[in-house]
């Protein structure tokens, strides 16, 4: 991390504050639990969740919305997450069941996968926009709460870095459809590989149907 000014450093602090709104509006809780997701839109891969439950004093430097930040930042915060987290956990859900399913219910189920996953029991679940069906837990949808809570944010880069992983393996064992740069994202040269060879194993049928038929 390159040195900060002090200036620089009250800077970013002062923003992070700004980020645990929610979490001090819920400090009663002393379990509270940021809840995020990525891949709904792609053609190919698995939609991916991430729980993460911060110790009140935890502090992450640059923590952002994922989108917001470089690989580079993603893979260190990725780290620091895991390693200062009280509890965090992935739940995923892959193309089959997508199909099967429709890809807001399998966002759900990933969503329930990753709160099952935690050795920590929340009192207060911090969500990305959505309240999640069957869980009886507590739950706050926030809008663009990646971008205003740093719970949801740090389950955002945790989401965010193990699918981007995954789809960088599947790249070696399907090369054809440009997953490690385009995440399974309809680019060009993704389109233009279904078009010329078809889907691979990982392809969501119900999302390429247009581009295969």
């Amino acid at each position: 991390m390159r040195k900060l000014t002090e200036e620089k450093l009250q800077a970013e602090r002062e923003r992070l504050e700004k980020m645990k709104e929610f979490e001090y509006r819920y400090e009663e809780h002393i379990a509270i639990c940021g809840i995020d997701e990525v891949g709904r839109g792609p053609l190919a891969g698995p939609v991916v969740a991430g729980a993460v439950i911060l110790p009140r004093d935890c502090e992450l430097l640059f923590l952002n919305d994922s989108k917001k930040l470089t690989e580079k930042r993603r893979e260190a915060l990725f780290d620091e997450i895991q390693e200062k987290a009280i509890a965090f956990s992935i739940g995923m859900v892959g193309a089959d069941t997508i199909d099967e399913i429709n890809i807001l219910q399998a966002t759900y189920e990933a969503m329930r996968r990753a709160i099952k996953g935690l050795n920590t029991v929340p009192q207060v679940l911090l969500n990305d926009a959505v309240t999640i069906p069957e869980v009886t837990i507590p739950q706050v949808p926030i809008i663009k709460g990646d971008a205003k809570s740093v719970s949801i944010a740090a389950a955002s880069v945790l989401a965010k870095v193990t699918r981007d992983r995954m789809m960088q393996e599947y790249d070696k064992l399907f090369p054809e459809y440009g997953f490690a740069k385009n995440k399974g994202y309809g680019t060009a040269v993704h389109i233009a590989a279904l078009k010329e060879i078809g889907p691979c194993p990982i392809h969501r049928r119900s999302f390429i149907k247009n581009f295969t038929s």
